[in-house]
């Protein structure tokens, strides 16, 4: 059979651009060589591509976005994909800017009947342009501390902050406003941090969810940015050690999620677990990290999925009613 020209997109503007490129690495090394004629593209940070968009349909038959946050994740890449008509795996445009803004997605999941944290929106010109006390009075009234202050945008726990006082609310927002036009202020909520990855071969009611996996960060007081990517900081066990009863739970909430916003191909689903059994919904991954320790790729290969067979069934999904 005639092999499958991909073209593994990898780097881009973001926090994430390193992390990207681990991803592209591995998947460019876990494709089978017997199925698949792969070769890297590269974004730089300045978003200049390799190998021009234009010319992609010509050397490749579909493009595997290895891209984390922005640009990558945000339906950006997938737009610039859409114009030039060359199919490509995950979610759509559309389905990945929705996502990506967790504030717009968290609506959707809360209208569905999934729980979401309390959350407060406080766009940056709103910020810059009123009394700042204001602010986190009306903020501190719809959700009191402890809370959690982030980028609306952002993935990887980028500029992710928990206050417990008043006097840390200013300079955590300050701090997620350099990463994204508008901030969340968030409940805290109070339990165990689980993940639960979903794939699908690309047609309606296909999609399945995997183990779900528990995170102990073991450097950090929650899953940050070190814990996910620094070696030993934090300790990842899957399947998660809870009653199968909270299992299914989990991973319907996932199931659920990945249903509701439209999402193709992969996803994973960050949730916290408190201590009566409720399941909060945190935020939809649409490009999980694809690395050497990434999540997904360990929860797949404890149901019995190896790498190779997870980016066949990626890849299989974006070629599905083209």
């Amino acid at each position: 059979m005639k092999k499958l020209k991909v073209a593994v997109l990898m780097g881009g503007p973001s926090h994430e651009h390193d992390v990207s490129l681990r991803s592209g690495a591995k998947v460019l090394s876990g494709l089978a060589p017997e199925r698949y004629e792969a070769f890297p593209v590269e974004i730089s940070r300045e978003c200049k591509w390799a190998v021009p968009h234009n010319e992609l349909k010509v050397r490749g038959d579909v493009a595997f976005i290895a891209m984390h946050g922005t640009y990558g994740e945000d339906g950006t890449v997938q737009s610039i994909l859409d114009d030039a008509q060359i199919r490509y795996t995950g979610s759509s445009a559309a389905v990945s800017a929705l996502a990506m803004n967790k504030f717009l997605s968290g609506r959707l999941f809360k209208r569905v009947g999934l729980s979401v944290p309390h959350t407060f929106l406080i766009p940056k010109t709103v910020w810059d342009g009123v009394d700042k006390l204001k602010v986190l009075r009306s903020a501190f009234q719809y959700v009191s501390s402890p809370c959690v202050v982030k980028p609306n945008n952002q993935g990887s726990s980028v500029g992710v902050r928990i206050i417990r006082n008043a006097e840390e609310f200013k300079g955590a927002l300050d701090y997620a406003f350099t990463f994204s036009r508008e901030a969340l202020v968030q409940q805290f909520i109070h339990g165990r941090e689980i993940t639960c990855g979903v794939l699908d071969y690309g047609w309606p009611r296909s999609a399945f969810p995997l183990p779900p996996t528990e995170i102990v960060p073991v450097t950090s007081h929650f899953f940050d940015y070190k814990s996910k990517y620094e070696p030993g900081a934090s300790e990842e066990i899957t399947p998660a050690r809870l009653p199968q009863h909270l299992i299914r739970t989990i991973q319907q909430a996932a199931l659920g999620a990945h249903r509701f916003i439209g999402a193709r191909g992969f996803s994973r689903t960050d949730v916290i677990l408190d201590k009566h059994g409720e399941v909060y919904v945190l935020e939809i991954n649409t490009i999980p990290g694809l690395t050497e320790g990434s999540l997904l790729p360990k929860a797949a290969l404890v149901a019995g999925i190896s790498f190779p067979r997870l980016l066949d069934i990626v890849i299989g999904a974006s070629l599905q009613g083209k």
